[in-house]
């Protein structure tokens, strides 16, 4: 071994020994400890090598077969994080998958070489998986077939906890005492061959992502909240996938500004082309055309490829390549029938936007007051995030339509149809009743 690479794996070794000395002693279960831990935060060492070296990147059967032996043959959980490319690719597939487990140590897959990773999820699955931010990864871990049977969401565990900041960097640098280096998050991670140091970023993440899940697992049972945890963790394996929405389009950034059904059709066009586009080259749709720029050209309804070329964001390279496709989207929607172009607002199964509920039914809005202060309440009780508490469409849709009879069983069930977990169920039922009655009377 080179002397250079012998000390830094020695140094590596003593921080790794300080931290597990530090999660094994320390007392945890401060709420929050943004405030009170400044001082130490600005001093605290700085996480920079992984601790076995940095592993090679697998992206051939053979090496894939040899991960998966190792990791079959570890202990305890198993690390889990994915690297994507938002902002830079259309969709949202995973380019880097990192893991690591005791006994194995850590390794870096590119899934795009390989696709199928079954046998890796097969050789791990009896065992829990710790990801932070499970929501956001396992759609594209589940795209490679790489899906666990038990999770533990750090970030959720760090708000059902209280934090306030539940970003990965931010719960090291509390519970562990160690600073993530994050200046590689936001990369274009379908770059091939990755920078080594982005790579060394990627083995970074699951580093010590088993660590910070055991000194969490401490807390939430310190603070009687394991169980709410499991239950919440379960509920996220078991989600199912989300609907597409009937009408993406409109959550374009900036629609608003657009009042008239021709300018929402403009909009509509628009949008439907660059995604077409966006989605033949591989490439996020912003890249190909800003949303301000599909919104100003619904103001402006330029009737000529110069016009539209003149507004700001069609003379970027990227549009500009394409204003004949662009002026053509135009055109369509300024020639459609009133019954071709769209509603101003999309037709859903929901309570309408709350601020107008005061006009429509006072008394709903007395009782959406009512209730969100009772989860308020609560919430700060147990020291959480209200909408982890209880999700706010759950407490609108009770507002909106509460039950015939309302007391504590018929709340609770209307909670669970509308997917309340029984711990938030327990917590909330019989107060929000109470509270529902009073705002009628």
């Amino acid at each position: 071994m080179d002397p250079v690479d012998a000390e830094h794996k020695e140094a590596a070794e003593t921080t790794y020994r300080s931290v597990v000395a530090n999660v094994l002693n320390s007392k945890t279960g401060d709420p929050e400890p943004e405030a009170s831990k400044g001082h130490e935060a600005e001093t605290a060492p700085l996480l920079s090598e992984p601790r076995d070296g940095l592993p090679p990147v697998v992206s051939d059967k053979s090496g894939l077969a040899r991960v998966a032996a190792a990791f079959a043959g570890g202990t305890g959980p198993v690390a889990v994080d994915a690297e994507r490319a938002s902002g830079y690719r259309y969709g949202q597939r995973a380019y880097l998958v990192q893991l690591r487990r005791a006994g194995a140590g850590s390794a870096l897959i590119d899934p795009i070489a390989c696709p199928e990773l079954g046998g890796l999820g097969a050789a791990i699955e009896d065992a829990e998986m710790v990801l932070h931010a499970a929501h956001q990864d396992l759609p594209c871990l589940g795209e490679v077939n790489l899906r666990p049977a038990l999770l533990f969401d750090t970030e959720l565990a760090g708000r059902l906890l209280g934090y306030q900041r539940v970003g990965l960097g931010a719960m090291v640098e509390r519970v562990l005492g160690l600073r993530l280096a994050k200046e590689h998050s936001a990369v274009d991670w379908s770059t091939r061959p990755l920078p080594e140091d982005w790579l060394r970023y990627a083995a970074l993440d699951v580093e010590v992502l088993v660590e910070l899940r055991d000194a969490l697992e401490v807390e939430l049972a310190e603070s009687a909240k394991l169980d709410w945890a499991r239950e919440e963790f379960a509920a996220v394996l078991t989600a199912p996938p989300k609907e597409p929405r009937p009408d993406p389009w409109r959550r374009t950034s900036g629609i608003h500004r657009v009042r008239n059904q021709r300018g929402l059709g403009v909009v509509r066009e628009l949008w439907l082309e660059r995604d077409r586009i966006a989605r033949e080259r591989d490439i996020s749709p912003g890249r190909v055309l800003q949303d301000s720029a599909m919104v100003d050209a619904a103001l402006a309804m330029p009737r000529t490829a110069p016009d539209l070329a003149a507004i700001k964001g069609f003379s970027i390279r990227l549009a500009r390549r394409y204003v004949p496709l662009w002026i053509k989207a135009v055109n369509k929607a300024r020639d459609m029938s009133p019954a071709e172009l769209p509603q101003p607002s999309a037709p859903g199964d929901g309570p309408p936007p709350t601020n107008r509920w005061s006009d429509r039914d006072p008394a709903a809005a007395r009782r959406l007051e009512a209730a969100r202060a009772t989860v308020s309440t609560i919430a700060e009780r147990v020291v959480m995030p209200p909408e982890n508490l209880l999700q706010p469409d759950a407490v609108r849709r009770l507002a909106w339509t509460p039950p015939r009879a309302v007391d504590a069983d018929s709340v609770a069930e209307h909670l669970r149809e509308h997917h309340a977990r029984e711990w938030q169920v327990g917590l909330t039922a019989r107060e929000l009743a109470k509270a529902l009655r009073a705002a009628a009377r």
